[in-house]
């Protein structure tokens, strides 16, 4: 970092974060304001479930809901704005999560399974909570594995509607929000059964209390009970028992059944049609990566700036200066432990606008496209598994570096770690996750490269065709650029080139997919059991999912800096870039090494550059955290807003 301090155009650097969507960010700021939002602790369960509502009721009247909904029903038909709209309410995570199970998983289920009857007849009550409702696809027995669910929905031609039964207690709907207390209607998951046949799971519209709150005959409902964090959202269990609900209530986009009992879809094959049906509802996962952010970027700025007022132990005096004590965030240890988490945080931030902008896009295309659809799906799984990971580490780094203070209750970071932790469970467990993003890493491989006969392993080592493999997602042109312009991987080449950090990651993306895939086909070849053979590798596995999402996230932070229009801006984001990238380097030196990709006096020279990087970004950390827009309320933490200050005497500090 050169000495010479950097001008940061503040506006500049805000209005490249808020991104595409920076109206709807805006409008989040405007709307989340006052004492019905502000954050709180000390409630009770009950309270703080009676409270959540109440902030959900009054988003309602607010433009808010209409983002991820069709414009034939009042909405505004913009599903990239719905997920920026989720991230925003950082305030109460309670109140993130009971608005992303109402608008997000009940209503967008009825969106994307249903039809247009579905749409008018029940989504302008979902938009307004008329009808609160609860989405119950987990089960107790099964909670990844959806594929495996025991709920049944079987149809009868004579009565001419469906009987819902939970068969036994391992297919009891389970952790369901909404559910314990204000859900009025569910969408659930059940095997669908007609014409004596199977057709595997899809959604109906379950009623399960009447107007009063009361059960309806044949669902039985338990509270969850208190959980670690997230008390405001109304966990529940479900059971059916002889529930019957008319044929119509089907979510039959892809699936329906005729009055007299026969099944028919446009999709043929079950497992296509069964990927298909969730890969509409892949919104849900995409929001839980970006709210981990959130919450991540909220910790952060309470520890960056309550680092840059506390003071501890004193400097010596010189030259007749006496002594004085030393700011946290001067000492290199505080910085290690804060602004490598900042710089990954700034990198998943690029990463989810890219993959939202993604989404988005795909919902707007006039076709579905199969392989466009089955990659965002792949990179959802992989983000929301490393973007939450890193929220609950950071969070708990963030806690620790603000020592007692960063333990009470009234400064937030207890809150954040207790609400955001669940978050590497639900929408997929972080591991099956990232399981799933490298199974569609080799199936590309196997597409491209099949058993890989002697001519193909020679075209393949000769690295002629792997670009078949290593799909690029962001500024294309830009990245082959740099890597085209990189020095190559000698002990040469400046740790700081763009096109050698890129090229870096990609080749260790590249080599650890070889290696598993070679792995699995020589198991297989000695006569390994499928199971047995993929469950050997699963350390192998993760390895190649992370490796993956290290340079997809990477990518993306490079096309983000492409973006700023600011040349002294765009230079210290290369700089927070770089932490980025040294600090992922650093963290798996031991692959580096091992397989000679850089020697003992090259990871050496990395340590040395996160220090030097850290170094040179302490003067803007606390800038860099005050860009994400996360306004002082919704931070709520009195060792953020000048608590210490007024502790010490203090002035507050200038920024920068």
């Amino acid at each position: 970092m050169s000495e010479q301090a950097l001008r940061i155009d503040e506006a500049e650097l805000r209005g490249l974060l808020d991104g595409r969507w920076a109206g709807v960010r805006e409008r989040a700021r405007d709307v989340v304001r006052g004492e019905l939002f502000a954050p709180v602790y000390g409630l009770s369960v009950e309270e703080h479930r009676e409270r959540t509502l109440a902030q959900l009721l009054a988003l309602a009247e607010t433009d808010l809901p209409a983002y991820g909904f069709p414009a034939s029903v009042g909405g505004r038909d913009d599903i990239g704005a719905s997920v920026v709209a989720f991230e925003m309410l950082v305030a109460d995570l309670s109140l993130m999560v009971k608005m992303g199970v109402q608008w997000g998983l009940f209503g967008g289920a009825i969106r994307a399974l249903g039809t247009e009857r579905h749409h008018a007849e029940f989504l302008p009550r979902v938009m307004s909570v008329e009808l609160p409702g609860c989405f119950a696809m987990t089960e107790t027995g099964h909670g990844s594995d959806v594929q495996s669910l025991r709920t049944t929905a079987t149809y009868s031609p004579v009565t001419g509607d469906f009987l819902i039964e939970t068969p036994d207690e391992a297919a009891r709907k389970d952790y369901i929000g909404n559910a314990a207390r204000d859900g009025r209607m569910a969408v659930v998951f059940a095997r669908l059964r007609a014409d004596g046949e199977d057709h595997g799971v899809h959604a109906l519209l379950v009623p399960i209390r009447d107007e009063e709150g009361a059960p309806l005959p044949g669902v039985r409902i338990e509270d969850c009970g208190p959980k670690a964090g997230l008390n405001g959202v109304d966990n529940g269990r479900l059971w059916f028992d002889g529930v019957r609900v008319p044929r119509t209530n089907l979510l039959n986009r892809y699936g329906t059944v005729a009055p007299d009992g026969t099944y028919s879809s446009p999709i043929e094959n079950p497992n296509r049609r069964f990927f298909t049906m969730l890969g509409t509802l892949i919104r849900g996962r995409i929001s839980v990566a970006g709210g981990a952010g959130s919450a991540a970027k909220a910790a952060l700025a309470i520890a960056l700036r309550y680092a840059d007022t506390r003071r501890q132990f004193t400097r010596p005096g010189s030259d007749g200066e006496p002594e004085r004590e030393v700011r946290i965030l001067d000492y290199l240890a505080h910085q290690r432990k804060l602004l490598p988490a900042l710089a990954r945080t700034y990198a998943l931030h690029f990463a989810q606008e890219e993959l939202v902008t993604r989404l988005h896009e795909l919902s707007r295309a006039p076709r579905r496209d199969e392989h466009a659809q089955r990659e965002l799906e792949s990179r959802a799984a992989g983000l929301k598994a490393v973007a939450t990971w890193h929220a609950t580490e950071t969070i708990q780094t963030c806690r620790e570096a603000c020592g007692g203070a960063g333990y009470l209750a009234e400064n937030r970071i207890p809150q954040l770690k207790a609400d955001s932790d669940i978050f590497t469970t639900f929408e997929g467990d972080n591991t099956v996750l990232l399981q799933q993003l490298t199974k569609g890493l080799l199936t590309n491989f196997q597409d491209s490269f099949g058993d890989l006969d002697t001519m193909g392993l020679t075209r393949f080592m000769a690295g002629k065709v792997f670009e078949t493999v290593i799909e690029r997602t962001a500024a294309i042109p830009l990245i082959e650029r740099l890597i085209a312009a990189s020095p190559g991987r000698g002990e040469d080449a400046d740790l700081y080139n763009r096109g050698w950090q890129l090229e870096l990651f990609e080749d260790r993306e590249k080599h650890i997919i070889e290696g598993l895939a070679g792995r699995l086909r020589r198991s297989r070849k000695d006569g390994g059991d499928a199971f047995e053979v993929f469950n050997r590798a699963q350390d192998h596995v993760l390895a190649a999912g992370r490796a993956h999402m290290d340079r997809v996230v990477l990518e993306a932070f490079v096309a983000g800096i492409d973006r700023c229009g600011d040349k002294s801006t765009a230079k210290l984001l290369n700089r927070v870039c770089d932490l980025y990238v040294m600090s992922v380097i650093e963290e798996d030196r031991a692959w580096f090494l091992e397989h000679e990709r850089l020697s003992t006096s090259r990871t050496k020279a990395v340590t040395r550059a996160v220090d030097d990087l850290c170094r040179g970004l302490r003067p803007y950390a606390v800038r860099l955290v005050d860009a994400f827009g996360l306004r002082d309320e919704w931070l709520g933490a009195p060792i953020a807003l000048g608590s210490e200050h007024a502790r010490q005497g203090d002035a507050a500090p200038a920024r920068g």
